[in-house]
């Protein structure tokens, strides 16, 4: 089942399968439905970008082995924090670069922070549309950012 937020950084679409959300994309795909779940997703989408919430706490599928593992220190950056790739793969046994495809292949973002890792020099990439200026305009929602 698919359902619909409109956001300051875009249109994005929620997908929820068996109760979890799965992914999360900026798309024009058409809403087929309301659930409780992407109910409370849009509910909390609303107040993140309200700065009424900084944490989201919705079922959302992370994956399994490296994936999953990936995805819980990205869970633990706190709002308004970022990390840099290398510190990411440090904690994690990887190589930096493997980060970086990580956060490219994200199914859910926004929610699963990945847009708060950075680039050892800079600010590293971003998979959405408008690139890496989502990315600022995430960082700098959050106050991560202060260019």
């Amino acid at each position: 089942m698919k359902g619909a937020v409109l956001t300051p950084v875009g249109r994005v679409v929620l997908t929820e399968e068996d109760g979890t959300l799965v992914r999360l994309s900026w798309s024009d795909e058409e809403a087929d439905g309301e659930s409780p779940l992407l109910s409370e997703a849009a509910a909390q989408i609303a107040a993140y970008f309200d700065r009424r919430l900084t944490r989201f706490e919705l079922p959302l599928a992370t994956g399994s082995g490296r994936a999953a593992l990936f995805h819980k220190a990205l869970l633990a950056i706190p709002f308004g924090e970022t990390r840099r790739y290398g510190e990411l793969a440090r904690g994690l046994g990887i190589p930096p670069q493997a980060v970086g495809r990580a956060c490219g292949q994200n199914p859910l973002p926004i929610l699963v922070p990945c847009h708060r890792v950075l680039g050892a020099t800079g600010l590293g990439g971003f998979s959405a549309p408008g690139g890496i200026e989502t990315k600022i305009a995430l960082l700098r929602h959050e106050g991560a950012l202060l260019i």
